[in-house]
């Protein structure tokens, strides 16, 4: 690989850590607001709450990050089917930590998140948003 695109790697996979990081705080916080603020049962919250992010982290990848504007609708479609296969992760920690271990539902969905991010970092890398020759 090429010191070139090593760097331009290095520098795609900081800037969707800040995305994420951006993506994951909206999410964090949109579930907050449903759990706490309005009552809303945690799974429901999540869900929601997962959704939101995954909107704001197409959006902001999609024109900062990897700079590709072809193919919107198959690429936001694989997108969707990461950020949902992503919930259902989530949804599953969120499941086992809080009802299975009995641990907090804010330090689970922390957990969650990290767990969730890493593995769609790696799909939507090299197959959402991978460039068309």
């Amino acid at each position: 690989m090429h010191k070139d695109e090593i760097r331009k790697n290095i520098k795609q996979l900081i800037l969707y850590g800040i995305i994420g990081c951006l993506s994951a705080s909206v999410d964090f916080a949109f579930y907050n607001v449903l759990t706490i603020c309005i009552g809303l049962h945690y799974i429901i919250a999540n869900s929601l709450s997962v959704l939101t992010g995954i909107l704001t982290s197409f959006s902001l990848n999609r024109a900062f990050n990897f700079k590709v504007t072809d193919k919107v609708v198959a690429r936001f479609s694989l997108f969707l089917t990461s950020g949902m296969l992503g919930l259902l992760l989530s949804n599953a920690i969120l499941w086992l930590g809080v009802d299975n271990w009995h641990f907090s539902e804010i330090g689970t969905k922390v957990v969650s998140i990290f767990v969730v991010a890493l593995l769609q970092f790696i799909f939507n890398k090299f197959i959402t948003f991978k460039r068309t020759k």
